[in-house]
């Protein structure tokens, strides 16, 4: 169930759409393994969208991982009150659909409804959030906000998992809360981090139905091929299938590379 599919579109990524006469005929496939990848090379627009995600995972990933942790760590510090109501409450967006959360802060973004944009009017700002240099962080800020609950759950699980005499033994050595979680939480849930940065990865990789969902009401400043899946997405509905296995068989490389990578940096602490 899961290979089937992949094999099918690097298959399916060895063939080019070709049109004969004066192309008033359909479109027939022909065996060129190499066309379609190096279209996809020379395509400005999906190569943008690979700079986009990129600047989008290297910027957005660290900064939800982070607020997940200090979440967690808040959640699970001993003297934490109402600890199952802040877990839950925190966990929320995480249920709300992807697409449902998109719609929601469409309207918070949209100029004539955004909330936000109304509460600054008395100073006389405004946010331009479909800006085409804002429009990339208003949707981080989506996808930030649905998706750090579920890794402070992920977080809090392990930090639940650190024997509790170790940190009796730090409080009795005189460590304090601050020095504890720097010096044994943080490094008892390395692993946890690393699984979570990599599911992150591979998220910010497939980015997909914020910006499609937001498209309509940006303005313009989300293209049809905004990030790799999108503008894969535009060559299925051309019609051309080939050319969008091409590009989501590179996408899925590169991830596969980065993943490796990570994994590989993230494990030298390991062996050392």
């Amino acid at each position: 169930m899961y290979i089937a599919p992949i094999a099918y579109a690097a298959f399916s990524s060895l063939f080019t759409l070709r049109r004969s006469g004066l192309g008033l005929t359909a479109p027939v496939e022909v065996f060129a393994p190499l066309d379609n990848y190096a279209r996809a090379f020379q395509d400005a627009d999906f190569i943008a969208a690979l700079g986009r995600v990129t600047l989008f995972g290297v910027v957005q990933v660290p900064l939800m991982l982070g607020l997940a942790l200090v979440l967690a760590l808040l959640i699970d510090s001993k003297s934490a009150r109402g600890r199952g109501f802040f877990r839950t409450s925190s966990f929320v967006p995480y249920a709300i659909p992807g697409v449902s959360a998109a719609l929601v802060w469409s309207f918070m973004y949209s100029a004539q409804s955004s909330p936000v944009n109304r509460l600054l009017e008395p100073v006389g700002v405004t946010i331009p959030f479909f800006d085409e240099d804002v429009v990339l962080w208003s949707v981080a800020n989506i996808v930030t906000w649905s998706w750090a609950g579920y890794n402070m759950i992920i977080i809090y699980a392990a930090l639940q998992a650190i024997p509790q005499e170790v940190l009796e033994a730090a409080r009795m050595d005189g460590a304090s809360a601050l020095r504890i979680a720097w010096n044994v939480k943080i490094p008892a849930v390395r692993g946890a981090l690393v699984l979570t940065a990599v599911f992150s990865i591979i998220g910010s990789a497939q980015l997909f139905n914020e910006p499609t969902v937001l498209q309509p009401v940006s303005g313009g400043a989300i293209s049809s091929a905004f990030t790799p899946l999108m503008s894969a997405q535009s060559a299925v509905a051309a019609g051309n299938y080939p050319y969008a296995a091409a590009q989501s068989v590179l996408l899925a490389v590169a991830v596969g590379a980065v993943s490796f990578v990570f994994f590989k940096l993230t494990s030298r602490g390991d062996h050392a």
